[in-house]
């Protein structure tokens, strides 16, 4: 049920180990068959589940540094992007960050049937500022970034990134954010564009380094 269409076989294989192609097309059927019914995805959404959905999220591999070993992704939902990623790149230390039990339930489902190793982590991002920290902070269509910013770039830990999915709005959402960003330690922003000419709606990323020198001088300024 919906395998990978051949005019997108070459941009998959790239960004999936040959061993781990497999595992998205699993994760492909679990969402094609599981997702409408479960709240996860629209109905619609499946007939395009490979271009919009996973290879849109595995493409934000190519944002990640290839030393990181630790990644946090807020408000999973159906797994988009953390499940993807985590199969994309197994070295990865992948936690899934999301508030709703259902969600969270279906989360911790597909990491048995798929044996991936993840950690599943039922609460809020701002529930856990101070007591965890990751390199790598992801997030799709969570939230405008100034909020999304609140909630995810405490969790990222001195010189890591966050790496926000978005849009066409996304310079607009930058240009908003600024003053949130510089508050909480940000720095270095910048929009990407991945899979031009591989895929027909590249995937946009916002990347912002975080300094924690920088977040405890803010402090200090009060």
């Amino acid at each position: 049920m919906h395998p990978l269409p051949p005019s997108l076989r070459t941009t998959a294989e790239r960004l999936f180990p040959a061993e781990r192609l497999e595992l998205a097309e699993r994760f492909a059927v679990l969402l094609a068959e599981q997702g409408p019914e479960r709240g996860l995805i629209g109905p619609r959404e499946v007939d395009r589940l490979w271009e919009r959905h996973l290879l849109n999220c595995a493409l934000m591999v190519d944002a990640i540094d290839p030393s990181a070993a630790t990644l946090a992704d807020v408000g999973s939902g159906a797994g988009l992007p953390g499940v993807v990623i985590a199969i994309a790149r197994p070295e990865l230390q992948v936690t899934l960050i999301e508030t709703m039990q259902r969600r969270a339930t279906w989360l911790e489902e597909v990491d048995a049937e798929l044996g991936l190793g993840l950690e599943v982590v039922r609460a809020r991002a701002e529930d856990l500022h101070g007591r965890r920290s990751f390199e790598v902070v992801t997030a799709r269509a969570v939230a405008a970034l100034d909020k999304l910013a609140r909630w995810t770039l405490p969790l990222v830990a001195e010189d890591g990134v966050l790496l926000a999915m978005k849009g066409s709005s996304a310079a607009d959402e930058l240009d908003s954010a600024q003053k949130v960003l510089t508050r909480l330690g940000g720095t270095e922003p910048t929009i990407s564009r991945y899979g031009m000419g591989e895929v027909e709606v590249p995937t946009t990323v916002v990347q912002v380094r975080r300094r924690a020198t920088a977040t405890r001088k803010g402090d200090a300024r009060g």
